[in-house]
């Protein structure tokens, strides 16, 4: 009877138990279904008067109080792929996403804006990338371009952000209709371990840290052409300023990647001294290490640089061998390719824009803290003038047909 009563009590004590658990399930109370929903990819900013869409918005009627200063795009999914004409049947030559645009001072009040002009809330949980004009760049600083998205709740700081040679918007245009652009964008990304000419993402939440520290830094190129396209080269943004500073060619940027030291992979193109034939090297890994050395009030630097990898393509003109003898010529071709590049990115960063975009201030930091401070407020200007050597070691590990040297 006790073992009765027992079981009784337990197995009601486990119900009122798991009643009260009920209570603090949070469900989807509050749900927004998702057809309910306009959901924002990506975002292009540029300058009002670059991308010509004042008059039309003139006849739209948008006459609230603003300067038009930013053109702010939006890219949409269109999930039901909805006629433009407004019926609910599919339309297969529709495009998967809509790009809407509003011109005004204010991102936020933009962005509220557009909801007298679509027919569902907009969220940003997904947003994948953010393109920026580089006009407005060199004009406007980028924590006020970017402290709407930063403070806003619905916007994730894994965003990529990229800076456009030409007009945002049509980074955020494709010529296919099933690629959305602000996917391909985030994709294209993943090709680093096959190129080094593709910087490591800057998501929004690096950039933030860049910001409030006031380092220079490089955000990837992009430029579109007739729905295509390309990461090409680099944006410097001055430190002080936020600023866009200047642009970096493609070679330029493998130079920095290679004092930097955190390319993935890619190829180096040297040609034989003595042929002139192309001598093609696929790099496996690549290392940099900055030395900073102080005498007295001197700073300067050595970067030694080492990479292995193998040779991927040669064109002889007679039947050498593949020796311990040909692949020496190769890694100093190699080398000396490398080095060139180094040159090309170091003169353009440090000489003409005076922007410390590699971190050598911060290995000045950490291995001479004291003397980091006398020039940390002008750390740019000074860097400009600070001797910088540097050595390259190349290590042919592979030639397809014979393995090690």
């Amino acid at each position: 009877m006790m073992g009765y009563r027992s079981s009784s009590k337990f197995r009601a004590i486990a119900i009122i138990l798991c009643l009260i658990a009920l209570l603090f399930q949070t469900g989807c109370w509050s749900k927004d279904e998702i057809e309910d929903l306009s959901i924002i990819v990506g975002m292009g900013l540029d300058m009002a008067n670059e991308t010509q869409l004042e008059e039309k918005l003139e006849k739209r009627g948008s006459n609230y109080q603003k300067k038009d200063i930013v053109t702010y795009t939006l890219q949409i999914v269109d999930k039901q792929s909805e006629a433009r004409s407004g019926d609910t049947k599919s339309d297969a030559s529709a495009k998967p996403y809509l790009n809407v645009s509003e011109t005004g001072d204010s991102l936020f009040e933009m962005i509220r804006q557009f909801s007298a002009r679509l027919e569902r809330p907009i969220i940003g949980h997904h947003m994948k990338v953010i393109v920026i004009n580089e006009s407005l760049s060199r004009r406007y600083a980028m924590n006020n371009l970017l402290s709407f998205m930063l403070r806003d709740n619905d916007i994730r700081l894994n965003c990529l952000v990229v800076m456009s040679r030409g007009i945002a918007r049509d980074v955020l245009e494709a010529k296919g209709k099933s690629i959305i652009p602000a996917f391909r964008l985030f994709g294209m990304e993943d090709n680093r371990y096959r190129t080094y000419k593709i910087l490591p993402p800057m998501s929004l939440i690096k950039l933030e840290g860049k910001m409030n520290s006031k380092s220079s830094y490089l955000l990837q190129n992009v430029i579109a052409v007739d729905g295509e396209v390309e990461f090409s080269g680099a944006a410097v943004i001055k430190g002080k300023t936020q600023k866009f500073r200047g642009r970096l060619s493609e070679e330029e940027l493998l130079g920095v990647t290679w004092l930097k030291g955190d390319g993935k992979g890619g190829v180096v193109k040297s040609y034989d001294p003595k042929t002139k034939q192309v001598i093609t090297y696929e790099l496996k890994s690549m290392k940099s290490k900055i030395v900073p050395y102080v005498e007295g009030s001197k700073i300067s630097f050595r970067v030694n640089i080492e990479t292995e990898g193998r040779l991927i393509e040669e064109w002889l003109l007679t039947n050498e061998p593949i020796d311990e003898n040909f692949l020496s010529k190769a890694e100093q071709s190699v080398e000396k390719e490398i080095k060139r590049l180094i040159n090309l990115g170091l003169n353009k960063i440090q000489k003409e824009y005076k922007t410390d975009v590699v971190g050598f201030g911060t290995k000045l930091s950490i291995k001479h803290p004291k003397v980091w401070k006398t020039v940390e407020e002008d750390w740019d200007e000074e860097f400009s003038g600070v001797p910088i050597t540097y050595d390259v070691k190349v290590s042919i590990m592979e030639t397809g047909s014979k393995q090690g040297h």
